[in-house]
């Protein structure tokens, strides 16, 4: 059994490495990025406030991987309105006890789409080195300049169809960055044992190089 976790900002590549690393090692990856993002978009199409802790505890105690799945379908769920109600509730100290349970017991016996038990799983989160699985064989800290991550969003969302600008990407990240390192609860930071990786000036085939070779060191004991 291995458990990485692979911790960062918004856009810094954690998502492309999460997968690579989870195709390569033959483990499940768990976004947990998508329990708040289901969370979050949950609340903005019932016309509730993001930050309306009773109502996002509640949404998330009835959040169900079926639930979760079918939001992911919307067309805000990969926007910047799901990305800024993701970051609202995760600050919510009862919204991340109430999903908290769920990503540990998953990391005990992690298991594929189809029901097929896994050797492992690679987490993509904000807090899974540090909260979710403190004791995780492999951690990485991904991170990028604010001005890379905002035009790699920028040029995801023009991909995707969805109207916006530059400059107001950049700014919502600037804000959920804030959000998401100042919160009481979970604060987005490194784990004491984690490795850095800053992809500022990497591709997806460098950064995945680079930490298959860290992974391969820890693994040697080097």
């Amino acid at each position: 059994m291995m458990i990485i976790t692979i911790d960062g900002p918004a856009a810094a590549g954690k998502g492309t490495l999460a997968a690579a690393l989870a195709k390569h090692y033959k483990l499940v990856y768990f976004d947990t990025g998508m329990l708040y993002r289901a969370v979050g978009l949950g609340m903005v199409l019932d016309g509730l406030d993001p930050e309306n802790e009773v109502a996002a505890e509640q949404k998330a105690k009835e959040l169900t991987f079926e639930k979760m799945m079918a939001l992911s379908t919307h067309q805000d769920f990969r926007s910047d309105i799901g990305g800024r109600a993701a970051s609202k509730v995760s600050a919510l100290p009862k919204v991340r006890a109430a999903l908290l349970k769920m990503q540990q017991d998953f990391s005990k016996n992690p298991v594929f789409p189809d029901g097929t038990p896994a050797n492992g799983a690679v987490y993509d989160g904000r807090d899974t080195g540090t909260v979710v699985c403190p004791h995780a064989d492999i951690k990485f800290f991904v991170t990028a300049s604010a001005e890379v991550r905002a035009q790699r969003r920028y040029k995801e969302f023009l991909a995707k169809g969805i109207q916006t600008t530059y400059e107001k990407v950049l700014a919502d990240m600037a804000e959920r960055d804030k959000r998401d390192s100042e919160r009481a609860t979970a604060p987005l930071k490194p784990a004491s044992d984690a490795i850095f990786l800053d992809t500022s000036e990497m591709d997806a085939e460098a950064e995945v190089f680079t930490a298959i070779k860290e992974i391969e060191r820890r693994l040697a004991g080097i």
